[in-house]
C-alpha cells in the first residue's frame, strides 16, 4: 500500500489514539502502531480505496490478539490492573503528547471499565462510540456481520456505564484535587468528607515489582489510613505535582529526585469516586 509521508502523519494520531484506548499501554500500542506500518507498506497486490478504514482495521485485528492473549497475563497479574497513565505534559518532541485527537474516552476510569468487556466489545464500543464509525466499517473492520455488531454494541453498553457522571471539566477537578491535597495535608477531615466518596475505593497498581495493595482498598477511612501510612515513610526531598494525565488532573509524586508513582482520579459531582495510584516503575514515564 502507497502511504505518502502527509497520509502517515495523518494516519499515526489516529491508529495511536485507536490503540491506546483498546490496550491500556503507550509501550505496546506504538509498536503495534509501526508494525502497522511496516505491514500495510508491504501490500502491494491490490489497490485500496480507503486506507484509512484499511489500517483501522489492521490496528484492530492486530490489538484484538494482543488482548486476548493478555487475558491469561492479566489474570496472573500481582493485585490491580490500572492503564499506563499517558502524561500529556512532555517536551515537545514526545509523540504521544499530539496523537491524542479527542479526550472523550481518555481517563483512567474509563480505561478501567473497558476491562469489564470482552475485546470484541471493547472494539465494538470505541469504534462506535469515540471513533463514529458506522456499523457497516465495524462489520468490515472486526470481521463480523452488521447485525452482530449492533448486538455486541448493545451488549457493551448494558455492561458498563462508561463512566457515566464522570466529570471532564479539567479545571474544576483540578480545584477538586488541589483542596484534596492540602486537606490531606492539613488533616482537615471536615474538608476531606467534603471531598471524598464514604465509598471511595482506590486501586494500588504496583504489578508485583514494588510494594502496593495487592487489593483494591474500599472506604473513606480504610484509604485515609494506607495515604497516611504511606506519607510517614517519605524522604525529605518528596513533593507532589498536578499534571494533566488522559486529559485530566492527576497527582505526580516525586521521591528520590524520581517519578514514584501516579494518582488518577474518577471525580463525579466535585466528589471524589475512585483513586488510581500506579507505582509499577514499568508504567511511568
Amino acid at each position: 500500500m502507497q502511504i505518502r509521508n502527509e497520509e502517515y502523519q495523518q494516519f499515526k494520531p489516529l491508529l495511536f489514539s485507536l490503540g491506546y484506548r483498546l490496550l491500556g499501554s503507550v509501550s505496546e500500542t506504538e509498536d503495534i502502531v509501526q508494525e502497522t506500518f511496516l505491514r500495510a507498506f508491504e501490500i502491494t497486490e491490490q489497490e485500496i480505496e480507503n486506507k484509512k478504514a484499511y489500517l483501522c482495521k489492521m490496528m484492530t485485528n492486530r490489538c484484538l490478539d494482543v488482548l486476548k492473549s493478555a487475558r491469561y497475563k492479566r489474570e496472573q497479574y500481582v493485585g490491580p490492573w490500572n492503564p499506563e497513565p499517558l502524561l500529556l505534559e512532555q517536551s515537545h518532541d514526545f509523540d504521544p503528547t499530539e496523537v491524542v485527537l479527542q479526550k472523550e474516552g481518555l481517563s483512567i476510569a474509563y480505561l478501567r471499565m473497558m476491562e469489564h468487556l470482552t475485546p470484541d466489545e471493547r472494539a465494538t464500543l470505541l469504534l462506535k462510540e469515540i471513533f463514529d464509525f458506522t456499523y457497516a466499517e465495524i462489520a468490515n473492520i472486526i470481521e463480523k456481520k452488521e447485525e452482530n455488531c449492533r448486538k455486541i454494541f448493545s451488549r457493551a453498553k448494558q455492561k458498563i456505564s462508561l463512566t457515566e457522571g464522570e466529570s471532564l471539566n479539567y479545571e474544576k477537578n483540578k480545584s477538586v484535587i488541589t483542596d484534596f491535597i492540602q486537606a490531606f495535608q492539613t488533616q482537615n477531615m471536615d474538608a476531606l468528607l467534603e471531598l471524598i466518596s464514604e465509598n471511595v475505593t482506590l486501586f494500588s497498581d504496583g504489578g508485583g515489582k514494588v510494594h502496593a495493595a495487592v487489593r483494591p482498598v474500599v472506604s473513606l477511612s480504610n484509604v485515609l489510613a494506607l495515604l497516611y501510612g504511606i506519607t510517614k515513610k517519605t524522604p525529605e526531598d518528596f513533593y507532589l505535582d498536578i499534571k494533566n494525565v488522559n486529559g485530566q488532573p492527576a497527582i505526580l509524586i516525586y521521591m528520590n529526585k524520581a517519578l514514584q508513582s501516579i494518582m488518577s482520579f474518577y471525580i463525579s459531582n466535585k466528589k471524589i469516586h475512585e483513586i488510581y495510584l500506579t507505582v509499577n516503575p514499568d508504567k511511568l514515564p
